[in-house]
């Protein structure tokens, strides 16, 4: 049997990904790149680690139980620890749905139709938009500086974040005395952590106080610090969230003094600072809590615990979740070099393990800050030093919002889906009011931003915001999902809001009037203009491609649950008459109904949104469709790899589903490169994004493995810098967890579990496999000149 197609994949593709590093490098692409050494075992391989403090917040450490959140610093004479709660957001409750939307929109749709593109989306913009026009931000809290003296003079300094433990620390030795501290966020005690100690007994002494842009005060009494505050009212919606942080320090020896906002330790053998944040917030409408009785709970629940006892509940906790998933892809270039030298050099030195690193790094920060029970993963996570960031650091979902999860099922992290699971069903109830008020429909939508409130209308400028497929996209987070887990329970639960996204496009959707099918209209290929200087116009390629999805998988979910017979069979006649997908003159995958993509004024634009149907969907592909997997590969190369971080990231997984291993490795080397990551790892847009990080992961992982319509596929675009290498407790549809290693660019050993019995397709190359888990939940298989074997 045949080994061929994934090695000679690579081999016929290697010329075009040269061709791309010297298109996209810039002045680097002359330089020779080094390659990795053999290296014993790395102590740092899951170590973020620097030998200095941070100067800027992008070189500050992330920690995070998923609702509270704190920057690390690490300053020898003062830390700073900049914190965020997840809930703490601009305004209060509001509906910003326009009364004039719905007796503008077949105007609008008229204009759209009659080709007269900048006179619709002046109306659009004028009538049909939220008001007030920007949705509300989200917010830091501030910060707790931890002041230890005016010198920052000290010896053998380190900063690390570990990941597989979730801890932050700080190293360094003055005037003799070693010191360490040690910086964690507790999902168990739900509150951060700082432990202070020093190797001579009698030397921990600092002050603390807050510092905060927010309108509050600060209070000391006793061992405890408070900061007590309101939110700001932002576009003319007033504040409607009070918020309060506490700090209580518990000194081993020592003493313990307050004076007006600030605690003072002077003197002790060690200490340990817990920290907990509330608001007010109770749900998108609402916001009447009490956030002092919210900490006083919190630290009830953590009175009496040893530091020892809230260090190893964390760390079980957090490594319940970080440990399920190892990955080697090569050594380490040099395990000398500190984080930051390396991204600095990762342009021309190759290094898999800087990769290795950044998977998991993204499985880290999904975890850090998308806990069940929390607020989604926004478009920094749950990281934010101001209160008016860029874009509101808000949930993008023309892309954003999506990306932030796309590594969290391969990844196993199932759990940390719940807080997007719950964001799709606050927006599906705002959404109704939007549908109802903008378009007349039934069911729910979503534009292009949600915010804390939940706010569905389209917001900004309508050449940015008239887009409609918002929710239907998050919806297909809801069938993945199930796809990955197979709980009927779940897809009971889901299937609601399924249904109702699909409701509001039967409404909506409209004849096109040269006869092309049911189109959406008004609504744009975000964010990008077409040759009329206008964005907005009907029936962009992306949304029919998302509208397949969400039709088709909710028939199936109506199917698999045996409901709604006469509803499947109108869903089913609607996605019959979605425009299909067309080749344009260039070869290239067109992005609007009509053949405008060349005339585009933005040729390299970031977006690459008509790509959908490629990635992170399964409608086009190389083995089924290739005809438009080719047209899909010109789109990119017009477009181009070096964009915007988060855009690299998503054309990582593009080129991986185009089985260009080669070329997706050349993407990702742009993504880890000093442009592109900042010293700590956060994804530079510029500025921070942190989809960038999870767009990266979830690529790497696709390199390795795809499953997709009952098959696993192996090794699908393994570039060849990653010849060898192995990945374990990843997961594929299907309920399916495999460890997977590999040498010499093939498959060497693949076990599988889940449940017993569970059928499983195993893929590489041409070479097929099919079996069925045996009675303990296992299977192993083995890949020879013969063929697969099971064991």
């Amino acid at each position: 049997m045949s080994f061929g197609r994934a090695t000679s994949r690579r081999g016929l593709l290697a010329g075009g990904a040269a061709l791309a590093l010297t298109a996209a490098a810039g002045p680097i692409r002359a330089q020779a790149v080094a390659t990795a050494r053999p290296a014993a075992a790395d102590p740092n391989a899951l170590k973020l680690w620097y030998r200095a403090p941070a100067e800027a917040w992008t070189e500050a450490l992330p920690i995070g139980n998923g609702r509270l959140g704190a920057m690390v610093f690490g300053g020898v004479a003062r830390e700073r620890l900049q914190l965020n709660e997840d809930t703490l957001w601009g305004g209060g409750p509001y509906d910003p749905s326009s009364p004039e939307a719905l007796e503008a929109l077949p105007e609008v749709r008229r204009l759209i139709f009659a080709g007269e593109y900048l006179a619709a989306q002046a109306l659009a913009h004028e009538k049909m938009m939220a008001r007030p026009i920007r949705q509300m931000s989200y917010q830091t809290v501030g910060d707790l500086m931890l002041t230890f003296g005016a010198s920052s003079q000290a010896s053998d300094y380190r900063r690390d974040l570990d990941l597989e433990t979730g801890i932050a620390a700080v190293t360094y030795a003055r005037d003799g005395v070693r010191y360490r501290r040690e910086i964690f966020a507790s999902h168990p005690a739900d509150a951060v952590i700082v432990r202070l100690t020093a190797d001579t007994p009698g030397r921990i002494t600092f002050d603390a106080e807050f510092e905060t842009p927010q309108p509050g005060d600060a209070v000391a009494e006793g061992d405890r610090l408070f900061l007590k505050g309101r939110n700001t009212g932002q576009h003319g919606i007033a504040s409607a969230l009070t918020f309060e942080a506490c700090v209580q320090v518990e000194a081993e020896g020592g003493r313990v003094t307050t004076r007006g906002g600030r605690l003072t330790v002077d003197g002790a053998d060690a200490a340990t600072i817990r920290i907990v944040m509330a608001t007010s917030h109770v749900g998108p409408k609402q916001a009447d809590a009490d956030p002092a009785v919210r900490n006083r709970q919190a630290l009830a629940r953590s009175a009496g615990q040893t530091a020892a006892a809230l260090r190893d509940a964390h760390v079980a906790d957090h490594s319940a979740l970080f440990g399920r998933v190892s990955i080697d892809l090569g050594p380490t270039f040099d395990p000398a070099q500190s984080t930051d030298v390396r991204i600095a050099r990762s342009l021309t030195q190759e290094d898999p393990g800087l990769a290795a690193l950044y998977m998991q790094y993204g499985r880290y920060l999904l975890i850090a800050c998308s806990r069940p029970g929390t607020q989604a993963a926004n478009l920094q996570g749950l990281w934010n030093d101001r209160l008016n960031p860029p874009w509101g650091c808000k949930y993008t979902i023309n892309i954003n919002t999506e990306m932030n999860y796309w590594p969290a099922e391969p990844g196993n992290l199932a759990e940390c889906v719940e807080p997007l699971v719950r964001l799709v069903r606050e927006a599906a109830e705002t959404g109704a009011t939007t549908a109802r008020v903008n378009y007349g429909a039934r069911g729910w939508v979503a534009h292009h931003n949600l915010d804390l409130w939940r706010a569905t209308a389209p917001i900004d400028q309508a050449r940015y915001g008239m887009w409609p497929t918002g929710g239907a996209w998050l919806c297909k987070h809801l069938w993945d999902h199930w796809d990955y887990c197979g709980d009927r329970a779940y897809l009971a639960e889901v299937y609601p809001l399924m249904k109702g996204a699909s409701r509001f496009f039967l409404d909506v959707l409209v004849e096109d009037p040269k006869g092309r099918g049911l189109v959406t209209c008004p609504s744009m290929s975000p964010e990008n203009l077409h040759p009329f200087g206008a964005s907005i116009c009907a029936g962009p390629a992306m949304d029919s491609q998302i509208l397949r999805d969400l039709f088709d998988n909710t028939v199936a979910a109506a199917e698999t649950l045996g409901l709604d017979r006469d509803f499947r069979a109108e869903v089913r006649a609607a996605r019959a008459r979605l425009p299909a997908d067309q080749i344009g003159k260039d070869g290239q995958l067109q992005e609007w109904l009509d053949d405008w993509d060349m005339e585009a004024p933005e040729q390299d634009h970031r977006h690459v949104s008509h790509l959908y149907g490629l990635y992170p969907s399964d409608q086009i592909s190389v083995g089924k469709t290739p005809e438009l997997a080719a047209a899909a590969r010109r789109s990119l190369e017009i477009r181009g790899d070096l964009s915007t971080g988060w855009a690299i990231g998503w054309r990582i997984n593009l080129w991986t589903r185009l089985l260009d291993g080669d070329r997706a490795h050349t993407v990702l080397k742009l993504l880890l490169g000093p442009e592109r990551t900042y010293p700590n790892m956060f994804d530079a847009h510029p500025p921070f994004q942190i989809d960038g990080n999870f767009g990266g992961a979830a690529g790497i992982m696709g390199m390795l493995f795809h499953s997709a319509d009952g098959e696993i596929d192996l090794l699908p675009a393994l570039p060849s810098a990653w010849p060898r290498g192995s990945v374990s407790g990843v997961r594929a549809r299907g309920g399916l967890e495999m460890d997977l290693s590999w040498s010499a660019a093939r498959p060497d050993q693949v076990t599988l579990r889940g449940a017993p019995d569970t059928p499983f397709v195993v893929r590489f190359g041409d070479v097929r496999t099919t079996g069925r888990l045996d009675r303990n939940g296992r299977r192993r298989l083995r890949l020879s000149e013969g063929g697969w074997t099971q064991a």
